[in-house]
């Protein structure tokens, strides 16, 4: 598979004053020289010089586009393979022909993200940086385009480099006061200890750093909650900045569940509209509620709601328990209206709570609620510190974690320095796993697939 010579566009698809179409493989620039022409006929093709040429249809043997070609020979490509760019115009039609005739002429259409497997494939990259450049091409925020543009330049893969190196030097020390007792290298239990929980210090920053990320690539969900007709949907158009929901005066107008995905400075946050929690009169809004439950417990973190132009009720105080372990912004709405509710009542019911009054009709305390929602929801990140994207990498350090704590564990309750040895061995292929030195082919195939065809 890796032998053959692949082709693809790489620009994105659609018009556009410029189109790139992408080779790589050994065959890249015997290919190319059968489908371009330079414009002077005994100019040559140089490595990492754009010459001037015209594409060329060589089974209706005519010329079709001007473009212009570079030739990149390997190793020291993004591939790590011979390379050519076609730079034409951005003509959809124009990239398709320069893709069949590539074929007619040998290569083979690429895979999505074949061209960043071959660069971990054949060692240019490992998989943490491969997950950083779709990271970049995807990044919904520029602190984390940033954040993945480091980990592309080996941040993460020298913090998880730096782990295993310990890892193996604790094991070394072990074992050496295992094999040879008499020569004074043993390592004493509380050197051992120390060893472990510092580690797992470091881990579980990383850890931790996923909720950040989280917030950066795939966002936040907020549940907007409260009683039917306290200014929910009015509050989710709000934040939206469009007329998303349908709002009337009645109550009960949303009963299934909207949800949008917005911008909050430079976090995404995945908002949900859901209908009011009450007494339902109809099947459907049953229905609705129900979902809206599920919902509720499934979120991040929770704004509920409160109309201060009504009495408060029982209903509101039943929310207010059920959300308390939800991370709940406690929102005073209607502050345009007649003040009929006692906050403060509401308010010691939910001590130590962050609260703020609004008005999602009149757009009273709107930023403030923004920044209040990024202040509460997102985790600050400190200068330096790195940050995990993805799901797969704090499953694995999770795993570590826990052999660390394995070993601790053992270590506190007198187990032999061969049982500690052992359980924190199976720290080294969960690393490999992490870095994609263990090239687990359903895992490689999951991550590729989410390139696009041209990266």
């Amino acid at each position: 598979m890796f032998e053959e010579t692949i082709i693809a566009i790489s620009t994105p698809l659609g018009y556009g004053g410029l189109g790139i179409v992408r080779l790589s493989g050994k065959k890249s620039l015997s290919i190319a020289k059968k489908i371009f022409k330079p414009k002077k006929q005994k100019a040559k093709i140089k490595p990492l010089r754009p010459i001037l040429g015209n594409l060329y249809d060589f089974e209706q043997k005519e010329f079709f586009e001007e473009a212009y070609l570079t030739y990149f020979p390997q190793p020291s490509t993004y591939t790590r393979e011979d390379m050519v760019e076609i730079s034409c115009h951005g003509s959809p039609i124009i990239l398709e022909e320069i893709i069949r005739i590539g074929i007619k002429a040998g290569a083979r259409h690429a895979n999505p993200g074949e061209f960043t497997l071959r660069a971990y494939i054949r060692g240019r990259i490992d998989i943490l940086q491969a997950e950083a450049i779709n990271d970049i091409i995807q990044a919904s925020s520029l602190k984390q385009a940033k954040i993945s543009f480091k980990q592309l330049e080996g941040s993460l893969s020298r913090k998880i480099a730096s782990l295993r190196k310990n890892i193996i030097h604790l094991l070394s020390q072990i074992e050496a006061s295992i094999e040879f007792p008499e020569e004074r290298l043993r390592i004493s239990p509380k050197q051992i200890l120390k060893t472990i929980e510092n580690t797992i210090q470091g881990i579980k920053k990383l850890i931790e750093s996923y909720i950040l990320g989280k917030t950066l690539s795939k966002g936040l969900t907020l549940a907007i909650t409260g009683r039917t007709n306290v200014g929910k949907s009015t509050l989710f158009n709000s934040l939206l900045e469009r007329e998303r929901a349908i709002v009337t005066p009645y109550p009960g107008t949303t009963r299934d569940y909207l949800q949008e995905r917005t911008k909050i400075k430079d976090s995404i946050f995945s908002l949900i509209d859901m209908a009011g929690i009450t007494t339902p009169s109809h099947p459907v809004e049953k229905e609705g509620i129900k979902r809206g439950k599920k919902l509720l417990s499934d979120a991040d973190g929770v704004l509920l709601l409160f109309d201060t132009s009504q009495n408060e009720t029982l209903e509101d105080f039943k929310l207010l328990k059920q959300c308390k372990n939800k991370k709940p912004l406690l929102l005073f709405n209607k502050i345009d209206l007649p003040l009929r509710m006692n906050k403060e009542k509401v308010k010691d019911q939910g001590k130590n709570l962050p609260s703020l009054e609004i008005s999602a009709l009149k757009g009273t305390n709107l930023e403030k609620l923004k920044a209040k929602i990024h202040k509460i929801f997102v985790p600050n990140q400190n200068q330096g510190e790195e940050v995990i994207l993805h799901l797969r990498q704090k499953l694995l350090l999770e795993e570590i974690l826990d052999c660390l704590r394995g070993g601790g564990r053992l270590l506190k309750e007198g187990y032999t320095e061969e049982i500690i040895a052992e359980e924190i061995r199976k720290i080294i292929p969960l690393i490999s796993q992490l870095t994609g030195e263990i090239k687990a082919d359903e895992i490689i195939n999951d991550i590729f697939n989410r390139f696009c065809v041209g990266k």
